[in-house]
């Protein structure tokens, strides 16, 4: 690529609890300063195409009327329709929005899926919210979208705090406003609307596979390797479940509540079985009581970070003891930790890797949903292991390449090929 970087000015100094947009712009302008992205891709690629922001009115149950924020950012729609999920949380920002948009572009482009990124979301505490009024909330929020939601144009998926059901509501609604079924409109559905087998998953089957890939690199067997978990909802349960199958022993896991340690490994069926009627971890027994802290720090093979964003700072970076880092959440390391991590030679699988599993299988639904023919579960994960892995080779070759870590390796992937797409179709005016 030509052009060179003359007037891009040095980021700014990045704090450890990090605005999410300027985190993710750090990665991408070393990315783009090593491949010399042309001056004017990369003013396009920096800025989100389409951010709205609608006002959500709705009547309450107590015959109040409130009115909500909510927020649909499109970051980039070169390769497909823009395709991100919407959560729906009290501290939801336009920032938060626009990173995660801006990461939905380049986690769709190194998993190969022609999809552009985008997020969105409301205002809202759904905690003090009936079913009744989520249910009236979705629905004003996407007759407010029509005009953006569209199977061939923007495709939501469920995020914090939405689920199979949100995604119901939205595609009924959209659907009645179009006079026909459009099942594609969003993915994330229960199997019954046009849902895809193995999308629940899909994310955590994701990070095992490019923990495994990461294990064979340095020479470990599954059988031989020792993990520690953060996290264990949906993410954090289905990838200690995937690899305690595998044969790694999963020594340290986590909630809100707090970690458990066992270095004998856990039963990760037993202890789903545990949460499931007990709704916590802490009170299993046969484990040892820690801190989420002193979880990150444990000797381990492989420590997954699959909570919270900002988990491993500066702070406690240079304490961690892990060979690689597979990060399932959203921003767990924030950017100042990256050159401490990469100075102990621990291998990071960033995130817009590790947990792109979800997005690669909404992407299987949004097929399956078009053609009107449904996969079994053994192809939908046969297909997923292999992408993952292809994407995983191929990032770890893109880092070889440039002698940079894998984050840097992966936004190098993912920028070339929306800016070489852009260069291709070019600026219609």
């Amino acid at each position: 690529m030509n052009s060179s970087m003359n007037h891009y000015k040095e980021p700014a100094p990045i704090l450890d609890k990090e605005n999410p947009f300027e985190s993710m712009m750090e990665r991408f302008e070393i990315a783009a300063k090593i491949i010399g992205l042309d001056q004017g891709i990369y003013n396009y690629l920096k800025a989100p195409t389409k951010q709205v922001i609608t006002s959500v009115p709705i009547v309450m149950d107590d015959g109040k009327l409130e009115v909500f924020e909510g927020y649909r950012v499109i970051h980039n729609d070169i390769l497909g329709p823009s395709k991100g999920g919407i959560r729906y949380a009290p501290d939801v920002t336009l920032d938060e929005m626009k990173a995660l948009a801006a990461w939905m572009t380049w986690k769709c482009a190194i998993v190969n899926i022609p999809f552009g990124g985008a997020k969105g979301g409301i205002k809202c505490d759904p905690s003090l919210m009936s079913q009744n009024e989520l249910e009236r909330l979705t629905r004003r929020f996407t007759s407010n979208m029509l005009d953006v939601f569209g199977p061939d144009r923007d495709i939501p998926a469920p995020d914090m705090n939405t689920n199979e059901q949100t995604m119901a509501w939205i595609m009924d609604t959209y659907s009645m406003h179009s006079k026909k079924t459009e099942t594609a409109v969003v993915t994330g559905k229960p199997t019954l609307i046009g849902g895809s087998l193995g999308r629940k998953e899909a994310t955590g089957r994701g990070v095992m596979t490019v923990a495994l890939g990461a294990l064979s690199k340095i020479g470990i067997k599954p059988e031989n390797a020792v993990a520690a978990i953060q996290g264990f909802g949906n993410v954090g349960s289905i990838t200690a479940h995937a690899l305690y199958e595998k044969g790694v022993k999963v020594v340290a896991l986590s909630d809100i509540n707090g970690a458990i340690f066992n270095s004998n490994g856990f039963n990760i069926a037993e202890l789903i079985e545990h949460v499931e009627r007990h709704k916590t971890l802490i009170d299993y027994q046969n484990a040892e009581v820690i801190s989420n802290e002193e979880l990150l720090e444990l000797q381990c093979d492989i420590l997954i970070p699959a909570a919270k964003e900002d988990q491993i700072t500066s702070k406690n970076a240079k304490k961690l003891k892990c060979k690689i880092i597979a990060e399932g959440a959203n921003g767990p390391t924030t950017a100042k930790a990256d050159p401490i991590l990469q100075t102990k030679g621990i291998l990071v699988i960033p995130d817009i890797l590790t947990n792109a599993g979800g997005v690669t299988v909404s992407y299987f639904e949004w097929v399956q949903d078009r053609m009107g023919y449904f996969w079994t579960l053994d192809r939908v994960n046969r297909r997923l292991d292999r992408m993952m892995h292809e994407a995983f080779v191929n990032v770890y070759k893109s880092a070889a390449k440039y002698d940079v870590s894998l984050r840097i390796g992966a936004y190098i992937i993912a920028i070339e090929k929306v800016a070489q797409t852009l260069k291709l179709r070019g600026i219609y005016a």
